[in-house]
Order: structure tokens, then C-alpha cells, then sequence
């Protein structure tokens, strides 16, 4: 892994660590990733959002988008803070470096016109969730890949917080638990995988993107 002050962070595994990801996502759909990260970022973007929550910096998630965008609580109770990528600190672009290496390889893999990145600190705050969901709007096609960045310290099961992915369409019921440990990166295609954060007992960080394509009706 590289973690210098001025270079990408890269996957523990070696620079075809990228590809890896991308052949299981035209496979599975789906794919975790442990340690995409050193240790040392995920403790400088976990500080950089806890600062930002300390200042108010995080504002109420809602549903939907535009002008039809609504703070809805039944569905969703994290609070985000979107990356300004004119404003990013060191730690947030060295790993919007190494998601951009992502970005190329997946559409070496799959030629899914992936053209840029979008995403957000989100903090669920103690009893924070979301319900099942798609990340995908009603009318455009944009969002294509989700990329989860989990932040979190000593993360352990009773802490709660588990993403659950469906990853069978014609078995509603099967799921697969992943719990939000530090470092680790699941990436799943947008469309086609309902999933939910279950609540949580201690506050909740990630880093959550998407990569999107041209907008598809």
C-alpha cells in the first residue's frame, strides 16, 4: 500500500487491485473490499468529518432530488456533507485519486461510460438509519456504480450499523450483512441492488459516492 503525503492511496493487495474490483462487479455486481485505505487515512477523513460535525457542518439527507428533494425520517436519518471538489483537503484527494484509477478501470471492464464522481460524508448519528432503498432516481439513470467508504474505529457487531445488500432479486429474503469497518470499500451497481443501513448504536461515518454516466432516461 501507498500511503505517502502525495500519492494515491492504493489497495493493500497491488496496482491491479483496481481491476480486481471492477472483474467482480461485471461478475457478482457486488464487491467488498477490506483496507482500500492505510489505517493513517481513514483516521485523517474520519477526523476531517468529525470536525465537520463539531462545526455543523452536516445537514439532515433527504429523498428524492431538485425540487421534489423532502427531509423524510421515516426513510432516512443520516446527515451528509458533500465534497466540494474545488475544496478538498489532502486525505480527500488522495482518495478521490485512487477512486479515479477505479473509475478507469471499471470502464476498461465493463464499458459503462463512467465520466465523473459525486459524493459525501455521512454521519448516522446513535439510532440513525436507512430503509430499503435503490440509489437510483425515479426518472434518470445517472448514478451507475456506489462506492461506501467506511470510516469507522473498532467497529464491532453490537455496534449495529450493518449494510444490508440484497443480492438475489428473485429471493427478496437473501441479503448479504456487511458491517461498516474501517477501510473497507463496497462498491455495487447502482441499479440493480435494494440495501439498507440497519440502526446503530455509536455514531456512523462513511464516505459514500457514486460514479455516473450521461444521463439516461
Amino acid at each position: 500500500m501507498i500511503s505517502g503525503n502525495n500519492v494515491a492511496d492504493r489497495p493493500p493487495h497491488g496496482p491491479d487491485s483496481f481491476e480486481r474490483i471492477a472483474l467482480r462487479l461485471a461478475d457478482a455486481g457486488w464487491c467488498v473490499t477490506p483496507d482500500f485505505i492505510s489505517p493513517q487515512r481513514v483516521g485523517q477523513l474520519r477526523e476531517e468529518a468529525e470536525r465537520i460535525w463539531d462545526t455543523g457542518g452536516f445537514r439532515h439527507a433527504g429523498v428524492g432530488r431538485g425540487t421534489g428533494l423532502k427531509v423524510r425520517p421515516e426513510v432516512r436519518t443520516d446527515r451528509v456533507s458533500w465534497l466540494d471538489p474545488h475544496a478538498v483537503s489532502l486525505a480527500q484527494r488522495l482518495y478521490l485519486q485512487a477512486v479515479e484509477e477505479l473509475r478507469q478501470a471499471i470502464n476498461r471492464t465493463m464499458f459503462l461510460g463512467l465520466f465523473d464522481f459525486e459524493g459525501h460524508l455521512a454521519m448516522y448519528p446513535p439510532g440513525g438509519y436507512y430503509r430499503k432503498h435503490l440509489d437510483q432516481f425515479n426518472d434518470i439513470g445517472e448514478r451507475a456504480v456506489t462506492c461506501v467508504l467506511y470510516l469507522n474505529r473498532n467497529w464491532v457487531r453490537e455496534d449495529g450499523g450493518q449494510l444490508l445488500l440484497y443480492t438475489d432479486p428473485h429471493a427478496p429474503s437473501q441479503y448479504e450483512e456487511i458491517l461498516p469497518l474501517g477501510g473497507q470499500l463496497v462498491t455495487f451497481l447502482s441499479a440493480r441492488f435494494l440495501h439498507e443501513v440497519l440502526p446503530s448504536q455509536r455514531h456512523r461515518i462513511s464516505l459514500t459516492g457514486w460514479f455516473r454516466r450521461r444521463g439516461i432516461a
